[in-house]
C-alpha cells in the first residue's frame, strides 16, 4: 500500500526553483496496477523516482505499508528501498552484459550466491517470455524485449512494488503489448503492486485498475478506473472512452459497463417502454478485460424519461442533453 500526503518536490534552475510535484496526495492499493497519466513535464518521472526512494521530497509524507519512509533510519531505509523495484524511462540495460547478466546485476550487488542467482534469473526470463534470449546482448534485442528485460531486473529482488516510468514510450504496438503483458503477469503471478507512469491513456485503459491524472505537478483526478469512466465529464472518461462527435437537443449519452449491459439493456428498454432508440454516435472499447460502451442515443416516444430512469437503476450511466445550455445528469451507480 502506497500513501502519499502533501508531497512536494522542487529543483533549482538558473531562473529559480522549479516545482515538479506540488502538494501531491495519492493512494495506491496493494496488489493492483495503478496508472499515473499526464503529459510530458507533468512530474511523472519525478514522482516515480521519489516513490522509488531515489529522490527525497522537499516536504510531505510517503508511506509504504504504513511506514513513514522519511522517519526510517539508514538500515530501515535501505530495506524499504529494496522492496521497491524501478523500471527507468528509456533504455537502461548495460550493453556489455547479456540479458541474463542484466537481470542478475542487483543480485550480484547484494552478494547472492551463483546457484540461487541463476535460479531466480531463470524464473524471471520465463515470466517475461525470453528464456531463449538469456545469452543475447541488448543490441541484438528489440526495444520491446529490452524493456521486458528491464522489468525482470526490477523484479529480481522480489519487491512488493514495481514503478515503471513510461515503459511503452517509443515502442511499436507489438513491443508495447509485450511490456504491458509482463506487467500484468507480475501482478497476477507474483502479487506485485505495479505503478505505471505514462503519457499514453491507452496504457491505462489496457491494464490499470486505478488511475490518477497528473497535470503541472498536481493530481487533478484519481480513483478506480471503471468508476471514473462512468462520469462522462471526467478527464479520464474523455481520454479513454470512444469520442462522440454528433449532438442534438434531446439526445442522451449512455455509458454501459459489461457484456450483459451492452448486449441487453437498450433493446429491453425500447421494448419495455415502447420507445425508439437509435445510436447516433460513440462505440465500444475495453477497460482491461471489461467492455465499456459510450453511446449517443436519439430516443423518441412518450416514456423516454421513464426508460432512462430504468436504465440508470440497472447500472447504466445516463446524461441527458436538454434544449438549453443546462444539462441534467442522471448518472449513478447500480
Amino acid at each position: 500500500m502506497i500513501t502519499v500526503e502533501n508531497l512536494t518536490k522542487s529543483f533549482r534552475s538558473t531562473t529559480g526553483a522549479v516545482v515538479a510535484l506540488d502538494d501531491i496526495n495519492l493512494d495506491v492499493r496493494a496488489g493492483v496496477i495503478a496508472g499515473v497519466v499526464g503529459p510530458s513535464g507533468s512530474g511523472k518521472s519525478t514522482l516515480a523516482r521519489v516513490l522509488a526512494l531515489r529522490e527525497r521530497p522537499d516536504s510531505g509524507v510517503f508511506r509504504l505499508d504504513g511506514l513513514n519512509t522519511a522517519a526510517l533510519d539508514q538500515r530501515s531505509f535501505r530495506a524499504a528501498r529494496a522492496r521497491i523495484g524501478l523500471v527507468p524511462a528509456g533504455d537502461s540495460l548495460l550493453p556489455q552484459r547479456t540479458a541474463a547478466g542484466n537481470i542478475a546485476l542487483p543480485l550480484e550487488q547484494v552478494g547472492m550466491e551463483g546457484p540461487r542467482r541463476r535460479e531466480r534469473v531463470g524464473k524471471l526470463l520465463d515470466l517475461i517470455g525470453l528464456t531463449d534470449k538469456a545469452a543475447t546482448y541488448p543490441d541484438q534485442l528489440t526495444a520491446g524485449q529490452r524493456q521486458r528485460i528491464a522489468i525482470a531486473r526490477a523484479l529480481v529482488g522480489e519487491p512488493t512494488v514495481v514503478l515503471a516510468d513510461d515503459p511503452t514510450s517509443g515502442l511499436d504496438a507489438t513491443g508495447a503489448a509485450g511490456v504491458l503483458a509482463v506487467l500484468d503477469r507480475a501482478r497476477g503471478e507474483l502479487g506485485t503492486t505495479v505503478l505505471v507512469t505514462t503519457s499514453d491513456a491507452t496504457v491505462v485503459r489496457k491494464i490499470a485498475d486505478d488511475v490518477a491524472v497528473l497535470e503541472d505537478g498536481r493530481v487533478i483526478e484519481q480513483g478506480r478506473l471503471l468508476e471514473l469512466v462512468a462520469n462522462q465529464d471526467s478527464q479520464v472518461a474523455r481520454s479513454v472512452l470512444p469520442a462522440i462527435e454528433t449532438t442534438a437537443p434531446g439526445d442522451a449519452d449512455v455509458v454501459l459497463v459489461g457484456f450483459a449491459s451492452i448486449g441487453a439493456l437498450l433493446p429491453e428498454a425500447g421494448s419495455r417502454f415502447g420507445i425508439d432508440i437509435a445510436v447516433a454516435g460513440g462505440g465500444v472499447t475495453k477497460i482491461g478485460e471489461t467492455p465499456v460502451a459510450r453511446f449517443r442515443l436519439g430516443i423518441t416516444g412518450d416514456r423516454v424519461d421513464a426508460a432512462l430512469g430504468w436504465l440508470t437503476e440497472r447500472g447504466a450511466y445516463v446524461q441527458r442533453a436538454l434544449t438549453g445550455p443546462r444539462a441534467v445528469a442522471a448518472a449513478s451507480a447500480a
